[in-house]
Formats: structure tokens, C-alpha cells, sequence
């Protein structure tokens, strides 16, 4: 970690923002900054949109800071300050009503940060309106989407953690979705497409809640939402869900449930499988490497990946279970040259 005096780095990191975005950019209002903080939360009254955030970490002790938004998104990991010194840290975030699931409650306006970490030490923050983002959106279900409270999270709502300024996560994942009411409600999909931008990729994650729906329906579904994508610009990802917690006697997880397989046969991984390859569309095989993970693990040792300890849930992952699989799906955007090595966070 490289580190620079705390004077040079105020002057440094803090003039950039001043000169990039002058004061008259918030309509003649002073700059959003660390008056807007108290204790551990800061809360910036702007509207709905995409804003880069510069922290400046450290204080007179040794500090640990962890910064988190909105409805419990991960926005920059725990990060360690020697006494005395200072680090600055980057991130772009989405502003949006409503600021977690699309169909859940509006939750506050304007943009709320929340200090965590073992020692929290904030120095100094900026917010500014971003002017050169690419946007990830996420369409996905409850193993994806921004889950509302503890001991639930999505890898989705993990996501952002990993990624640095100018790229943001646009979470549209919401629980109990499958592809057909995703396509049907208005909140969703429809909401969705239209704030795609060329250049913007389009992640989709549906397969959990697909129990009573037939292979055809399945296909088409997603092709629409592929087509749709691309109509925007946008480049769509297929993404295999996750797998459930369930063990064969053997320790392996090669059965229908674990596997999602429905009720009709309906293989939902070898379906989005097929249409990647049939439509040329990047394919994240979370299925195949979470399966791999959990197996590697044993019966014991994953549970801590689901809620399984908590609520006796092996398809709901908890915090540590969803920033693993978030970190899987980095290392997939990246390898598949989908989102350039610089703009993620590694570790």
C-alpha cells in the first residue's frame, strides 16, 4: 500500500475534486463533503443518479475502515491506515428510488454511507455527480439482489466492493423473481431496459424461482431479455445460478435440487448454457464454480457460505458466502475481458 504524507494528500486528492467539479456543479450549493457526516453515517441530499465518492482514510491511531451504501451495499473493503497517516479510496455508486430491490420500499432519499470496520477513521470525503461511468445492472432474484437485512445478502449487494471510480452496479435483482414475472412487471424489466446504455453491461441471473416453467417458456424468456439488451446497447451476460446446498451421500451436489433442475426437467443451467452458445452471448458459469467450491468444501465448512447455522436456508448466502461469489463473479468479468483488470478491487 503506498502511502503519502497527510498534507500532500489533502492537497493532492482533494484539489482534483475542486478543480473537476466546481461548486457552481451543485447549483451554486457548497461542495458535498464531511460537514454532511456524523459519527459513522453520512447522508448527501442529491438526486437520483450515478456519483463518484473520494474518502480519505486515518486518523492520530491505528484505523480500519469498511465503507458501505444505501440498502447495505458493500462499497469499499476494510482497509488499514498506520497511525498518522492517510490513504485515499475511490468508488462510483447508483442513487435510486427505490435504493434497494425495485419493488421494495423507496428507503431514504439521496445518498447514505455508513463507516464500518474494526476502527473507522474518516478524515475527509467528496461527492461528486460521475461523468464517465459504465453501469453493470444486475437482473436477478434473491441470491443477487440488495437484501434488505441481516443475516441475508446477495452476491450482487457485494458486488460494488470490488469495483473502483467508473464503474457502478445497478442492482435490479429482486427476491421471489423468475423469468416470466420479471418480464411481466412493469418495476422491473421495463424499468430496466430503458436506462441501458451503449456500452453498459446487463448481467442475468434467473433460474431460482423458474420451478413451475417449461423449457420453451424458459428459452424464450431469456432470449427476450437478451434481445432487449442488445436493442439498448448494452451487452448482456447470462449468468448460471448459484447452486443450493444440497449433498449427495457422497459429498457431491449432483441432483436436481442442487442443481436446478424444476419439477418439469428443466436443466436451468444447461438451458442458459445453450442460449449463450446459440446467440453468441458471454457466458458466467457461477453454477459450475460455485458447485466446485461448495464440494471443495465439504458438508461442514460451507455452510458458512448459505445461511444454514442461521436459519437452516442452504440457497440464501450470507454476508461472507455472497462476497465470496461476488468475487467469483469478478474474476469471470475480468477473465472474459468484459471489465479491464484496473477497474477492480483484488482481495
Amino acid at each position: 500500500m503506498r502511502r503519502f504524507s497527510t498534507a500532500a494528500l489533502v492537497a493532492a486528492a482533494l484539489g482534483a475534486v475542486a478543480t473537476a467539479v466546481p461548486a457552481q456543479a451543485y447549483g451554486g450549493q457548497r461542495p458535498l463533503g464531511i460537514t454532511d457526516c456524523t459519527a459513522t453515517v453520512c447522508h448527501f441530499d442529491v438526486p437520483p443518479g450515478t456519483y463518484d465518492v473520494l474518502v480519505l482514510l486515518g486518523g492520530e491511531a491505528a484505523s480500519s475502515t469498511s465503507v458501505t451504501g444505501e440498502t447495505r451495499r458493500a462499497l469499499l473493503p476494510e482497509t488499514a491506515v498506520a497511525a498518522g497517516e492517510r490513504v485515499s479510496r475511490s468508488f462510483t455508486v447508483d442513487v435510486r428510488t427505490p435504493e434497494g430491490e425495485p419493488t421494495g420500499p423507496d428507503g431514504t432519499p439521496g445518498l447514505d454511507l455508513r463507516l464500518g470496520g474494526t476502527a473507522p477513521a474518516l478524515a475527509d470525503i467528496r461527492v461528486t455527480p460521475a461523468r464517465h461511468t459504465r453501469q453493470i445492472f444486475l437482473v436477478g432474484d434473491s441470491t443477487v439482489c440488495d437484501q434488505p437485512g441481516d443475516p441475508y445478502s446477495g452476491w450482487g449487494q457485494q458486488l460494488p466492493g470490488y469495483l473502483r471510480k467508473g464503474l457502478s452496479v445497478a442492482n435490479y435483482a429482486d427476491s421471489g423473481e423468475s423469468t416470466v414475472s420479471y418480464l411481466a412487471d412493469t418495476r422491473l424489466w421495463a424499468t430496466v431496459r430503458p436506462r441501458i446504455r451503449p456500452g453498459d453491461l446487463v448481467l442475468i441471473q434467473l433460474a431460482h424461482n423458474d420451478k413451475t416453467t417449461d423449457e420453451a417458456t424458459y428459452r424464450a424468456n431469456l432470449e427476450t431479455l437478451v434481445a432487449g439488451a442488445r436493442e439498448k446497447g448494452g451487452e448482456p451476460v447470462l449468468v448460471t445460478p448459484i447452486v443450493r446446498r444440497w449433498f449427495n451421500a457422497d459429498g457431491t451436489l449432483d441432483n436436481d435440487t442442487a442443481l436446478l433442475v424444476n419439477g418439469l426437467g428443466v436443466n436451468h443451467p444447461g438451458v442458459i448454457r445453450s442460449v449463450a452458445a446459440a446467440h453468441d452471448v458471454p457466458l458466467i458459469d457461477l453454477t459450475a464454480k460455485t458447485k466446485a467450491l461448495v464440494e471443495s468444501l465439504g458438508v461442514e465448512a460451507s455452510k458458512a457460505l448459505y445461511l444454514y447455522n442461521e436459519k437452516r436456508d442452504n440457497t440464501h448466502t450470507s454476508a461472507h458466502g455472497a462476497t465470496v461469489y461476488a468475487g467469483l463473479v469478478r474474476d469471470e468479468l475480468v477473465a472474459r475481458h468484459l471489465v479491464p483488470q484496473g477497474l477492480v478491487r483484488v482481495g
